[in-house]
């Protein structure tokens, strides 16, 4: 085992090389890195004792807390799997995930959602309410030491890619969360000191990715339950955040409600955006931020598969390899294409994740000819570099989040008014891409009734925007012709075109 690291064990080590580094701000909570350590190895043993052991599931439902940090620890220390679960999901998405992880221990957030599926849920894993009771487990535990945990096996759990209308877990290991976290600190030039505000949700790798680079270089993540320009200002200000997590909207909403100068944001080093923005903050000029934190990825690769930092100037938008992967652009039977050719993105290398969970026939297919394949077209340019040409199985990019058609059409159809659904994106001036969902009905329904629907099986962001009513819908197959729907209702913007 002298080769392995695990998550566990950096932060051990970080308790030991930082003992006056500030490791997490959360409200009132201020935790150095021994004194997060000795939390952690606390609420090891507390969750040991309530049987989880490894290979088992935890699971958190609730919003961005220092929790999530702590617990994802504690299951490195164990050999568990932690899985931040979507707190924006309706009952039956939650549902779907405590059936499909079947965790021996949920941590929880009261909400209409969370407490319907508890409710039902009860008697199949051990739900501790967050707060109170949380704190009570973690300090009623007593310290006892730990077997070193392989790093190879799978940590950290994250939903993503709504297959055949329902996601899969992307498995990710130890191994694979410190080399990504690495390559990451590398190409954004963190230092010493270097201080993220989780703002972002933690479900979501691009947050998640940002958080374990900060842990892996010692620095400080502060929590704030989700985002609010207002409340991100007085952090950026208050704890001197160097990042967070930001784009576009989100970063015209915290000039928005700095317009009057009453917090100092200097401390943040990020990228140019506007004239009020620049001039509030440092920008920043590693790598990262100089490519407007360009690349490709996605879950399964841990973040980042590529990064427009590693080569500026060059063809391809989406840049060069992350220094610990290798990406091949292959062809439908594992050939690799020729260079100007479109292909789908493929990889292998030290940031890969470990697979689905429970889905064998899935990860076979996902790893034919002994490359990961992303389900993403892209083109090799004649100067080496990648460019991301769209994905294989249509996709809706609505801010920051993926909505897969396949999803909101399951959740359509499910309405007994239905007879037929498709979905498409159409261009949005604030989000990239909005939700539009075309209907066919077999019985009286109105837009009001079907978006009602669909608010209660869905999270608020993949609920169609608007909803066009027809006589049928065009096919090609068995499937919608999607291009036939994008022309006749407004379709486009679609991730890589």
């Amino acid at each position: 085992m002298i080769h392995s690291l695990s998550l566990s064990d950096v932060l051990a080590d970080h308790a030991r090389s930082r003992p006056q580094v500030t490791a997490v701000v959360d409200g009132e909570v201020r935790l150095t890195y021994p004194e997060l350590d000795a939390r952690v190895t606390r609420l090891a043993s507390a969750l040991q004792g309530l049987g989880v052991s490894g290979g088992d599931r935890v699971v958190w439902l609730g919003q961005n807390a220092h929790a999530v940090l702590e617990l994802l620890l504690a299951c490195s220390r164990l050999g568990a799997v932690f899985c931040p679960a979507n707190w924006r999901q309706a009952a039956d998405e939650l549902r779907f995930v405590v059936n499909d992880l079947t965790p021996a221990v949920v941590v929880w957030e009261p909400s209409e959602a969370t407490t319907a599926v508890r409710d039902e849920s009860a008697a199949s894993a051990r739900w501790v309410r967050a707060g109170e009771e949380y704190e009570r487990l973690v300090e009623g535990a007593a310290a006892r030491e730990f077997p070193q945990v392989d790093d190879g096996e799978p940590v950290l759990a994250l939903y993503t890619a709504a297959f055949a209308g329902r996601p899969g877990a992307a498995l990710l290991s130890s191994a694979a969360l410190v080399a990504h976290a690495t390559s990451l600190l590398v190409v954004r030039q963190m230092e010493p000191g270097f201080t993220f505000l989780n703002n972002g949700p933690l479900f979501h790798v691009g947050t998640m990715m940002f958080c374990l680079a900060t842990f892996q270089i010692g620095g400080t993540n502060v929590f704030t339950p989700a985002f609010d320009p207002e409340e991100a200002c007085r952090l950026i200000d208050a704890e001197r955040v160097t990042q967070a997590f930001l784009f576009g909207p989100m970063i015209d909403a915290v000039a928005k409600a700095n317009a009057d100068g009453k917090y100092d944001l200097s401390s943040l080093r990020f990228v140019a955006h506007s004239a009020e923005w620049d001039g509030m903050i440092t920008v920043d000029d590693s790598p990262w931020c100089r490519s407007k934190m360009g690349g490709y990825g996605q879950t399964e690769v841990g973040g980042m598969l590529t990064f427009l930092g590693l080569a500026e100037g060059g063809a391809g938008f989406a840049g060069r390899p992350s220094p610990l992967v290798q990406i091949r652009i292959l062809a439908p039977g594992g050939s690799e294409v020729p260079a100007g050719e479109v292909g789908e993105i493929c990889a292998r290398g030290k940031t890969l994740f470990s697979g689905y969970f429970a889905r064998p026939d899935l990860n076979a297919e996902k790893s034919a000819y002994g490359w990961h394949h992303t389900g993403d077209l892209g083109r090799r340019e004649p100067d080496g570099t990648i460019t991301f040409i769209g994905p294989k199985l249509r996709m809706i990019k609505s801010g920051a989040e993926n909505v897969y058609p396949a999803e909101v059409e399951r959740a359509l159809k499910s309405h007994p008014a239905v007879a037929d659904a498709a979905v498409i994106g159409i261009p949005d001036p604030d989000w990239h891409q909005a939700v539009k969902a075309i209907v066919t009905l077999r019985a009286q329904a109105t837009e009001a009734d079907l978006l009602e629907h669909v608010r209660t099986l869905l999270a608020s962001y993949k609920k169609p925007k608007r909803i066009t009513f027809v006589d049928e819908i065009p096919k090609r197959g068995f499937t919608p012709d999607y291009d036939a729907l994008d022309e006749t209702h407004g379709g486009g913007n679609y991730p890589g075109a």
